[in-house]
């Protein structure tokens, strides 16, 4: 039977203030174990933040690695979702697309660092998302590069216009990017249509390779869900914390 120290998990719900979103957004701030004021700590920010909880499994798969592993412990800060609004948020031609960055950066980092004590370095900022939350949050390295140098992308929507923002780059090699895609993620749907998400990564990896990105890119078989992103999380946390 597993330990049940990987299970024991300190959990903060916080309710972050934005002019930019209109309302508060509600995130939950995981702290690891023995977390102690007086440290600082590198600092994962998920979107999607509920669903890398529960899904994901990433708190458990935090403390797998701090006591097995000897990885360095992390905060992580999961930012709820409003699945109404999603896509309008995460996608770069959607309506609160712009806000949602400027609550991320010019709203929720203030709050966390003043409250939380995360290191600010940008290679000590880690981003994570899935599908669409992969996409934003690739987008927020590129537009603030000096805040964040690390992103973790699960089957993210590398679609046309990201593929564009990624070609208007002429050196990335400040970047690292740890990208997973699954074989079976030929024909996902999406509120916004069907699409050949493997194939957009594949063209995302080419664009990227050209511009000097520290990649990790990973095919391997799966389906665009949490079963298969679930036991890939381990191994790129792992990276991005060494």
């Amino acid at each position: 039977m597993d330990d049940p120290i990987y299970y024991k998990r300190t959990m903060i719900k916080e309710l972050v203030p934005s002019s930019f979103l209109g309302e508060p957004r509600t995130v939950r701030v995981l702290l690891p174990p023995g977390y102690q004021e007086l440290i600082s700590y590198p600092v994962i920010y998920c979107q999607d933040g509920e669903q890398f909880i529960n899904f994901g499994r990433i708190a458990t798969h935090m403390n797998r690695l701090i006591y097995d592993e000897g990885v360095d412990p992390a905060i992580i800060v999961c930012i709820d979702t409003v699945t109404a609004v999603r896509t309008q948020e995460y996608a770069p031609e959607g309506a609160r697309f712009a806000n949602y960055c400027r609550f991320f950066t010019q709203e929720l980092l203030p709050f966390i660092e003043q409250k939380y004590n995360v290191r600010t370095a940008a290679d000590e900022r880690i981003l994570a998302g899935d599908s669409l939350g992969g996409t934003v949050s690739l987008h927020l390295a590129l537009d603030y590069r000096s805040l964040f140098g690390k992103v973790i992308s699960l089957s993210g929507a590398f679609l046309q216009q990201t593929r564009e923002r990624i070609a208007a780059e002429a050196d990335l090699s400040w970047l690292q990017l740890y990208m997973l895609i699954g074989l079976e993620e030929q024909e996902v749907t999406t509120e916004r249509g069907k699409f050949d998400f493997l194939e957009a990564n594949r063209e995302a990896l080419m664009l990227l390779e050209a511009r000097s990105c520290r990649l990790t890119y990973l095919e391997k078989p799966g389906k665009h869900l949490w079963g298969f992103w679930q036991h890939e999380l381990p191994a790129a946390m792992k990276l991005m914390l060494k």
